[in-house]
């Protein structure tokens, strides 16, 4: 799916010094980076997949681990790959800055800054000075990502976390991903005692364990992935919609999730 004017800033470069001005404006990026396409195809190309995370957080805990697999399913290598991470709680009483995000590039850790939408979802974008990820055909690209609830966090409250997935381009972009629901509850100290022990909020997969945050491996076929979400319709959509701006040196994206229905 081709978002043009839509995803305007990811086709800039996402490296924004901490010294630049707030009125400063980044260059484009002059080479333009492969495309990812499945031209014969509706599917999205980037097959993605969380798992491995558990099934509840404390409040003030300490980080928990989960995984999101990006399986390239065309002969293509898919270059500027940026997952999107989009957290929608019962309660909508979830703050940016109570979930404390961070994904791995290797061995390097980025944090994630969420942004509020306007329809009270929370949503971080991998960026970080981050390039984006590149992955190769018919391979598996599984990227760490750590999550933790600050203490003031409301509790208890049920979270549903999903990714949308999207390639950038010099002066656009394409929404090439989306994944599976990864539910979870948030819980205050006293529910959670006792309940330590990492579950599986995604599908089974624990993941990979070397801690390097980076696991390539082939691309599993799509009868080998899961439906989006435990009893979850497969037309559900992580957002019918992703628009992104670029306000000072911070980029963020406001979604609106939607049903995706494919025929």
């Amino acid at each position: 799916m081709r978002l043009r004017n839509s995803l305007l800033p990811l086709a800039l470069p996402i490296v924004l010094t901490a010294a630049a001005p707030t009125h400063a404006h980044p260059l484009i990026l002059t080479t333009p980076r492969p495309a990812c396409a499945a031209p014969d195809t509706r599917d999205f190309p980037i097959k993605t997949r969380i798992h491995g995370g558990p099934a509840a957080y404390d409040v003030g805990g300490d980080y928990r681990t989960w995984y999101i697999d990006l399986s390239n399913t065309t002969a293509h290598t898919c270059g500027g790959i940026h997952p999107i991470v989009v957290l929608v709680d019962g309660k909508r009483a979830l703050r940016p800055e109570q979930a404390r995000l961070e994904f791995y590039e290797g061995e390097r850790s980025h944090p994630v800054t969420f942004e509020k939408s306007d329809e009270a979802e929370n949503v971080g974008v991998f960026d970080d000075g981050f390039p984006g990820f590149t992955v190769g055909p018919g391979r598996t690209l599984t990227v760490k990502v750590r999550l933790s609830v600050t203490s003031d966090a409301t509790a208890p409250n049920d979270v549903v976390a999903n990714a949308a997935v999207v390639q950038r381009h010099n002066d656009d972009g394409d929404w090439v991903g989306e994944s599976n629901d990864y539910r979870f509850r948030i819980e205050g100290e006293e529910e959670g005692e006792g309940g330590g022990g990492d579950g599986d909020g995604g599908d089974g997969d624990g993941g990979d364990g070397d801690g390097s945050g980076v696991h390539d491996g082939a691309a599993p076929s799509a009868d080998e992935l899961p439906q989006t979400g435990p009893g979850a319709p497969h037309e559900l959509g992580v957002a019918a919609g992703l628009v992104l701006f670029v306000v000072g040196t911070t980029l963020f994206a406001v979604t609106r999730r939607a049903r995706l229905r494919r025929r």
